[in-house]
């Protein structure tokens, strides 16, 4: 009896389970066609915050241009000091303010926005040689919040950070979970805003052509957006009607296992 009644409780709850397989790159897949990587370095927008350390063989020289510490990876969420906010630093980095301007410790004011941080740290470099303020100067310079947010229909959608500051759609669809059963692989939007401009591509998961997009390498604070196909409803509500024959079922089997020990 007790065997009778197990079977009739799995039948019921197994057949409001189903497997949807997600798959990507369907279409023709010609390896050599792909086969270079087209990274584009992201250049610095205004609300970026920049780590930028100076070296030279002359340490107390050194230390006037630094702001105390090395690298530092804020999480999401933090905040930035008013001195920061406009443009100022603080023990985090350099917020780039709106004018796309830092203003760099014993340095000045730096326009930085629309430039690449190799060719701002060439710049600081070729200054303090100008100047002959240091010896054999090196500048490190990285993204304290290069992030990128993904949201729709992914299982686990939020803002992450990208400590080395590259990163590309399928790793980022990745961190994100990647695809709920009811995504719509051919129509998800990269929404992308540079140099007061907002820009928005649409990306084929199917195809291996995503792999020549300028938008398949994000850039930072960039967001995915992954929108819900035409079943989803639908589904919904066969979901709906699945739970009421489940109550149904459920009760009719309370109700003849009464019978059953009465």
């Amino acid at each position: 009896m007790r065997a009778v009644v197990y079977i009739l409780v799995v039948s019921v709850f197994s057949s409001c389970v189903t497997h949807r397989p997600i798959q990507y790159l369907e279409g023709n897949f010609d390896s050599l066609a792909y086969k270079q990587v087209k990274w584009q370095e992201p250049v610095v927008q205004p609300g970026d915050i920049l780590s930028i350390v100076v070296r030279s063989d002359n340490a107390d020289a050194t230390a006037l241009y630094n702001l105390g510490g090395g690298f530092s990876t804020p999480t999401i969420g933090s905040t930035t000091s008013g001195a920061a906010a406009k443009g100022g630093s603080n023990s985090d980095g350099y917020l780039v303010d709106q004018d796309g301007t830092i203003n760099l410790m014993g340095v000045g004011p730096m326009k930085v926005s629309g430039r690449t941080k190799k060719s701002i740290a060439e710049e600081l470099v070729a200054y303090f040689i100008s100047k002959n303020l240091l010896k054999n100067p090196v500048v490190d310079i990285r993204y304290i919040n290069f992030k990128v947010t993904v949201i729709g229909e992914v299982t686990s959608p939020g803002t992450f950070n990208v400590p080395t500051e590259r990163i590309n759609l399928l790793e980022a669809l990745g961190q994100a979970g990647y695809l709920a059963p009811f995504a719509r692989k051919e129509m998800v939007t990269v929404i992308r805003e540079q140099n007061g401009q907002r820009s928005f591509a649409r990306l084929d998961l199917h195809e291996p052509a995503l792999f020549n997009s300028p938008y398949y390498q994000l850039q930072q604070n960039d967001i995915v957006m992954v929108p819900a196909n035409e079943k989803k409803d639908a589904s919904n509500d066969q979901l709906t009607f699945r739970y009421i024959s489940l109550g149904t079922s459920v009760v009719s089997l309370v109700a003849i296992l009464i019978n059953i020990f009465r």
